[in-house]
Parts: C-alpha cells; sequence; structure tokens
C-alpha cells in the first residue's frame, strides 16, 4: 500500500468514528436495524441495513442513503456519520436505509428496485423515497433524482454536485477523491420540476471549488423556479455535522429533519 493509500485508509478511519453532534433521547431505545441482502446490477449479493422508528404504523416511507463510493464490503453500514444519521432519522419517526454498492451510480437503482418489491415484507411505503447525501455522495443523488420517478424529496448536504459554464471542478475531484462523478454532461435541466430539494452549503468549505460549483447549480434552479431550500451555514466547514458541537450545527441539523419530515408525513 502506498503512502497516500496509507494516510487515506487513516483518515477514512477517524472518519468512521464520529457521530452527528444532535442527538435524540430516543436513538437509545431503537429496535435493532434489520440486514438483508439485495442483488446488485452485475448480480451480487450486496448487503442493506434498515433503520426503523420506534413506531411502524403507519409504514413509514424509507430515507435511502445513495453513496458515491463503492462499498461491496457494506461497511457503511457501521460506518459512524452514516449510522448516526439514520439512527436519528428513525428516532424522529423515519425509516433509513443503507447499503453496500459495487457501482455506486448503478446499484442506487437496484437497491431501490429490491424496497419496491419487498416493502410490504420489510413493513415500509416504498410507493415513494427520500434520498439523503452528503459530500462526494450527493452527485448520485442528483442523478437518481434525473432518472427515478418515485422520489418525493432529496437532502443534500454540503456537497459537489455538477460542473457548469465550462468548470471541470467536479470532474477533477472526482478523480483525486474517487466519487463517482454520476452528473458528468448533466445539467439542472435534467432534475424533475417537482421534487423538493434541500441544499445545506457549508459557508466555509474547506474543499476547492465545492461551493463555486454548487452556487452555479444553485442559480440555475432558481432560473427554473423549481423547489429548492437552501440553508447556508456561513460560518460552518465540510462535515460540520460531526466536527462542530455548537448551537449552530445542531440547529442546521434539526432544519434538516423537518424538511424530511414536512414531505414524508
Amino acid at each position: 500500500m502506498s503512502g497516500e493509500q496509507t494516510d487515506r485508509a487513516a483518515i477514512i478511519r477517524e472518519i468512521a468514528k464520529k457521530r452527528v453532534v444532535y442527538r435524540l433521547a430516543d436513538m437509545n431505545s431503537l429496535p435493532a436495524p434489520r440486514d438483508l441482502t439485495y442483488r446488485s446490477t452485475s448480480g451480487s449479493a450486496l448487503p442493506m441495513r434498515i433503520f426503523y422508528p420506534t413506531s411502524a404504523l403507519p409504514r413509514p416511507v424509507p430515507v435511502v442513503f445513495p453513496l458515491g463510493y463503492a462499498d461491496p464490503e457494506g461497511g457503511v453500514r457501521t460506518f459512524g456519520p452514516v449510522t448516526s444519521w439514520a439512527e436519528l432519522f428513525a428516532a424522529s419517526g423515519m425509516a433509513a436505509v443503507v447499503f453496500a454498492n459495487e457501482s455506486p451510480e448503478r446499484d442506487v437503482h437496484a437497491a431501490l428496485r429490491h424496497l419496491r418489491t419487498e416493502g410490504n415484507d420489510l413493513g415500509l411505503d416504498t410507493r415513494r423515497f427520500a434520498l439523503f447525501a452528503t459530500s462526494g455522495s450527493v452527485p448520485v443523488a442528483l442523478s437518481t433524482l434525473m432518472h427515478e420517478q418515485n422520489v418525493c424529496c432529496a437532502a443534500l448536504l454540503y456537497g459537489y454536485t455538477m460542473d457548469m459554464e465550462g468548470s471541470t471542478t467536479v470532474a477533477d475531484m472526482s478523480a483525486q477523491a474517487g466519487f463517482i462523478d454520476a452528473c458528468a454532461g448533466r445539467s439542472v435541466s435534467d432534475l424533475p420540476v417537482a421534487v423538493p430539494m434541500l441544499f445545506v452549503r457549508a459557508g466555509r468549505d474547506q474543499f476547492p471549488g465545492l461551493n463555486d460549483a454548487l452556487d452555479r447549480v444553485l442559480v440555475h434552479a432558481l432560473a427554473r423556479n423549481l423547489p429548492l431550500t437552501l440553508i447556508n451555514h456561513a460560518s460552518g466547514a465540510h462535515g460540520f455535522d460531526v466536527d462542530e458541537d455548537n448551537d449552530v450545527s445542531r440547529g442546521v441539523i434539526r432544519q434538516v429533519l423537518a424538511f424530511l419530515q414536512q414531505y414524508l408525513a
């Protein structure tokens, strides 16, 4: 393993220990998550984990976590930030679904097909879905919005989005950081006109060009009058939800929960 790979692996291990800075008392008394498998687009059996609220009546609409990175071993199921967000959603009365993948851009559709097919047995209302993504997973979430017909809303936090107006920022960072540039060749015109989207912008985001790309997307989305909500956390850095334990971060997280609850009620 090269020095660069070793450094990246160490960084991932450190991030994996982190948890969302906002907690609810009910997170300590949730039902055990349900582990199952689904079939990837290549036919492999891959793990999926579903986090349920304390009361599953009525059947909850699932919040699905698309990933921007290949994760065939399913390590994301025990990844601190993802697990704590999923528990937070469950404690707020929603269901959350995390899953492994071999091809991030394709396997999200396989995971959604599995949920639609097995929804009754899983105790979920899978006539519609919500999406939740952060950072390098946001391009896959946006691509999913462009292709899936029954997504009812999406919450997208401090994420790379898509290149526009001749910029190559997202493509360059995709090559450098390893996330999938799932919106390459796409534009805001490809986004659905009636799916509410929440964008959370970290005003002090330290990743090159992330906010420049996001700002272009927001301008074009507003020009199309798309149903978007923007939270500009002016003092927040990338990953504020796990790194910045303060009232402002917790307030933003509460707004994310309120947005999803509004459209999943």
